[in-house]
């Protein structure tokens, strides 16, 4: 089953400043930052967007038991695309969603992977402080602390993935995580890898 939350915008309702920011959709956060963070040839046959949380187990259990098959045999050879579409469901979500964006994006997949894999240290964990552990997890990754400290204040980008949330939820329905798109076609909820190969498949891809 997907986990259905409700939306960022609601989420952050209780700080004026930064709803108001999303709500304007205005002021995007300079280069990289906004730029599609994806996986694949930019040529590949296949698009598949996928809409997720980092703090959603579901989205975690897809990234563990199915994503390395298809990575394998359809990303590799360079069949298909995943688009990634930051969708988180809270604000520690929110937090490590922004904190992934400020790596180079060749990093952005293996620490999206590396989130996932230790989520009940990070997220879940009784009493867890998630920003110290969501910057250990960065300065292994190659971040600097000036530069983690910079992104989880950057109201720019909170602006920015509380409005692409919006509008996705707006576009295509979205409500809860993992949400996949292909070919204006979504699927809610994780897949097992037959199922999405299915899925692809009955899209059109």
């Amino acid at each position: 089953m997907p986990i259905r939350r409700r939306s960022l915008l609601a989420l952050v309702a209780a700080s004026p400043a930064l709803a108001r920011l999303a709500a304007a959709g205005q002021n995007p956060p300079p280069g990289d930052l906004a730029a599609p963070r994806t996986l694949g040839k930019p040529d590949a046959r296949i698009k598949v967007t996928e809409f997720f949380s980092l703090t959603c187990s579901h989205c975690a259990a897809f990234q563990r038991e199915t994503f390395p098959q298809v990575k394998a045999e359809w990303i590799d050879p360079g069949k298909l695309q995943i688009i990634y579409h930051d969708f988180p469901l809270d604000r520690v979500a929110l937090m490590a969603a922004m904190v992934a964006r400020a790596l180079p994006p060749e990093r952005y997949e293996p620490f999206i992977t590396a989130l996932f894999a230790s989520q009940d240290r990070w997220a879940f964990a009784r009493g867890v402080d998630s920003a110290a552990e969501l910057e250990k997890l960065a300065l292994l990754a190659g971040l600097s602390h000036d530069t983690f400290q910079a992104t989880i204040d950057n109201q720019q980008l909170k602006q920015f993935i509380a409005a692409e949330q919006q509008q996705a939820e707006t576009d295509y329905h979205v409500d809860s995580t993992p949400t996949f798109l292909c070919n204006g076609k979504t699927h809610a909820g994780e897949m097992s890898y037959a199922s999405f190969v299915q899925f692809i498949t009955k899209a059109g891809g």
